[in-house]
């Protein structure tokens, strides 16, 4: 019976067999099942839908401070609304589970209760793309109805509170904290600022803008020593003109001065101061022949005064011996306007070149200095632009904390409140006896299939030889006996006869 494949036909043969014992077990399983269900005491479920709408201000104009995810933010407040220090107020203030509050420890009941609450997020649907959770019910599973509404009416209430708190604890937690790194990123920033002015001023002049500057004025400077080099030249060659016209003027007015082998004191001074001037133009005062010049002027006038108080001079005497032709008066003039201009151009020559030094000096050393005020500026950039992005976030992190505490930005909102449940969600006695029947039936079923694997019986000519291996040779007719006749009644006629296969029961 074991390597027989079984038919449909020895399926519905089965069945036909034993359907009195899979109608009585798909009978018994559905009373057996209601009966249980009488064990278990009724609960009821209250459930509540809570929607999270999006801020009234959109979030390109004000961003929020809490970016995360929206199903991380409510298994966060999950896990701190379903833990001891907020559950344990709840089930003393709605004294939850009397029966258990005696004998069991708090710890037992707060986890009672958190079995029994249940947050499930609704995911959003595939054609908006979305991320965010658009909401979430929250479920609240007790033995009395009223007290399962009170119970999700406070939990429901307790997420609601927790996410405004949330919201404005991170907000003011990162406006503090972005206001400390942006008082830290000022004074940041005014110290390369100091560092920055004290470089500008001490390099005032060599600084890379500077430079085209710089070479302008020292190419202006370069032309004006040369004009000044040109007209100090000119000065100098008019003066040595003017000086060798001076001597031969004198020299002939000497002369025709001259009556005898020896000069006055008088006579003598004049060319000896000329001969002064010309050399103090060249000579500092203390060179020597200056030096000597000076005292023998000093010598002459003094034997002059000695002279002049003994006797009328020669001058009152005679008047024009002493006075110096206008020729010679003219060119002494020229050459003191000459040395003044020769000075006044070597000053300026001088400071034209102490200019060209200057500019020279700074145009050297314009690349190392470049390079500290490229780091410099550098430095003084990032923490300008690091100031910035703080006091920039610092004043959305404020808005958006504003925002939170008139309640206008992300928010929790009651789209159904917690229901009253009419009728119990647990058990349902009506689901429990559809499980009854089926798993009766299915037992039946079971039962009955397994005694027929186990029936030994022969039923057909394909029994007999699956069981011996060999071929059936004859077949037994089926004799049943006569009924017995009541009286008045004729005798039944016995059936037609029919083959008896081996085995099988008469």
């Amino acid at each position: 019976m074991k390597t027989e494949e079984l038919t449909p036909q020895d399926y519905i043969a089965m069945f036909r067999r034993r359907w009195r014992l899979i109608v009585a077990s798909a009978l018994i399983g559905p009373v057996l099942a209601y009966g249980v269900s009488r064990i278990f005491s009724d609960r009821y479920k209250s459930q509540t839908l809570v929607l999270v709408e999006e801020p009234t201000v959109s979030a390109d104009l004000v961003k929020p401070t809490d970016t995360s995810d929206m199903s991380q933010r409510l298994a966060s407040m999950q896990s701190q609304i379903l833990s001891r220090s907020r559950l344990e107020p709840i089930i003393r203030q709605f004294g939850l589970f009397p029966k258990d509050a005696n004998r069991k420890p708090m710890e037992y009941l707060v986890a009672k209760l958190q079995k029994a609450i249940e947050v499930t997020p609704i995911m959003p649907m595939a054609e908006t793309r979305a991320r965010d959770l658009p909401g979430f019910y929250v479920n609240v599973t007790l033995d009395n109805a009223r007290t399962a509404q009170a119970v999700c009416t406070t939990i429901t209430s307790m997420f609601i509170q927790e996410n405004l708190h949330l919201h404005n604890k991170q907000g003011e937690e990162t406006t503090q904290f972005l206001a400390q790194q942006l008082t830290e990123a000022k004074a940041k920033l005014d110290d390369q600022d100091s560092k920055l002015a004290i470089f500008k001023s001490r390099f005032e002049g060599s600084l890379p803008d500077e430079q085209k500057t710089n070479l302008d004025l020292l190419a202006g400077l370069s032309s004006q020593l040369d004009a000044a080099t040109q007209a100090l030249a000119r000065a100098q060659q008019d003066k040595s003109f003017a000086e060798s016209m001076l001597s031969q003027q004198i020299a002939t007015w000497q002369a025709s001065l001259s009556t005898a082998d020896t000069l006055t004191p008088e006579q003598q001074l004049a060319p000896l101061q000329t001969q002064l001037t010309t050399l103090q133009a060249r000579y500092t005062d203390d060179y020597p022949d200056v030096v000597k010049l000076k005292n023998d002027i000093a010598a002459l006038k003094k034997k002059i005064a000695d002279s002049q108080k003994q006797k009328p001079s020669e001058a009152e005497l005679n008047p024009k011996s002493t006075v110096e032709p206008q020729q010679v008066a003219q060119l002494r003039a020229q050459i003191h306007n000459y040395d003044q201009v020769i000075v006044e151009r070597t000053r300026e020559q001088d400071s034209i070149k102490q200019q060209i030094k200057v500019l020279q000096e700074r145009v050297q050393s314009s690349p190392a200095i470049e390079q500290q005020f490229k780091q410099l500026t550098r430095d003084y950039q990032t923490a300008l632009e690091f100031y910035n992005d703080l006091l920039k976030k610092r004043d959305e992190s404020a808005m958006a904390t504003d925002l939170e505490r008139r309640e206008e930005g992300e928010e929790f909102r009651v789209l159904d409140p917690p229901n009253l449940p009419d009728q119990p969600s647990f058990p349902n006695r009506p689901l429990f006896a559809g499980g009854g029947f089926v798993g009766g039936l299915a037992f039946g079923l079971g039962l009955a299939f397994l005694l027929e694997m186990q029936d030994t019986s022969l039923r057909a000519e394909s029994d007999v030889e699956n069981a011996l291996r060999l071929p059936v040779l004859a077949m037994i007719p089926a004799i049943k006996p006569i009924l017995a006749k009541k009286p008045g009644e004729m005798g039944k006629m016995p059936p037609p006869s029919r083959n008896f296969g081996l085995g099988e029961r008469a």
